[in-house]
């Protein structure tokens, strides 16, 4: 029975100093850190999208600065792909021989 009024007291006695320590002057607020200026420059953040209507389908061509970086392929028949320039150099690489130098057809599977 001793040992219910100890768990008791033990209890009674941190819900006594946890409040004094919640009613205690709470610290001070810090300021905000400074909020950095808007990034200015004469690039656009933004890629160029061209878009080219054919029979067999559309074409939207990529570009960011005037580099071609991805085409997106919608065909009239079947999901839409997305091709890749993997080296950056604006002409998509052919695979050859070269199992690693792989530019996959690239689906959108779920978009939210």
């Amino acid at each position: 029975m001793t040992m219910k009024k100890l768990l008791a007291l033990l209890f009674a006695g941190s819900t006594v100093f946890s409040i004094q320590s919640m009613a205690a002057e709470p610290s001070a607020v810090p300021e905000p850190p400074d909020i950095p200026p808007p990034v200015v420059s004469g690039e656009s953040l933004e890629p160029d999208v061209t878009i080219i209507k054919k029979e067999e389908g559309t074409l939207y061509e990529y570009r960011v600065n005037g580099l071609l970086y991805m085409v997106k392929v919608v065909p009239q028949l079947g999901p839409p792909y997305y091709m890749l320039d993997r080296d950056g150099d604006g002409e998509f690489d052919s695979r050859g021989s070269d199992p690693t130098n792989v530019s996959v057809p690239q689906w959108v599977l779920f978009r939210w």
